[in-house]
């Protein structure tokens, strides 16, 4: 199973990278929410994948079984997943505004564009 992961997480990452490398600003969004993604799943696979064991630790003991998953990577992984989300949802709305600002999603163009006049 992990291997399977491990290759997921790799082509996640070269299509991240690839988009990242684009020189179109939304592109390069959807890039960093991919390899934010890899990431996750990444540290998710880190911390052990086991069927059937939950990773509570049994009353008397001090410690959860052997076999059991680590809880501590996958409380981690879900508040990732959040501020992600959150990220995302800010930089998507930045972008909007500098397509509505500049007229162009290019960042080479970007750097050379005025800014459209304000309509009031």
């Amino acid at each position: 199973m992990e291997t399977l992961l491990s290759l997921t997480i790799g082509l996640l990452i070269a299509a991240a990278v690839y988009l990242m490398l684009a020189r179109n600003v939304l592109r390069f969004l959807f890039g960093m929410l991919l390899l934010s993604n890899a990431v996750n799943l990444l540290i998710f696979t880190a911390g052990r994948l086991t069927f059937g064991v939950p990773s509570f630790v049994p009353e008397g003991a001090k410690l959860p079984p052997e076999d059991a998953a680590n809880a501590l990577p996958q409380a981690l992984v879900l508040t990732a997943i959040v501020i992600g989300f959150g990220l995302f949802a800010f930089a998507l709305v930045l972008v909007f505004r500098a397509y509505t600002s500049l007229g162009t999603l290019e960042s080479a163009k970007m750097r050379v564009a005025e800014p459209e006049e304000e309509k009031a």
